[in-house]
């Protein structure tokens, strides 16, 4: 059986239910609690400690900076090019762009009616 989400094979008796679709553990996992991008809250709480001036700000991952590097790279792209130049699942992709939007890192801009992420 194949996730109906993603597509990826799903091994016998592992399949999840959600609201009557089959998905893999992944999917499913993101379905119940997907990305935020615009969570107040979590921006807050990642400006606090960036201000605090201990130091003890968000750091980056070698995949958010591979991430930093494109949009530095290229002044900005789409969601689904970005994913495809760095070989990351979109759904994959989403989270690492929220942690990086809660940081100030990122954020959004519409072109032409198309969403870009842009460097903040």
């Amino acid at each position: 059986m194949n996730c109906e989400k993603c597509g990826d094979a799903i091994p016998t008796n592992e399949e999840r239910d959600f609201h009557g679709r089959k998905l893999c553990e992944d999917c499913y996992m993101d379905a119940l609690s997907p990305a935020r991008t615009c969570d107040p809250w979590a921006a807050h709480s990642a400006k606090n400690l960036r201000d605090a001036g201990t130091g003890a700000g968000p750091e980056v991952s070698p995949r958010q900076q591979s991430i930093l590097d494109v949009l530095r790279e290229t002044g900005g792209c789409t969601l689904p090019e970005l994913a495809e130049r760095l070989q990351i699942k979109p759904t994959d992709l989403e989270r690492e762009i929220a942690a990086l939007r809660h940081g100030e890192k990122v954020r959004g801009q519409l072109r032409n009616g198309v969403r870009y992420l842009l460097l903040w």
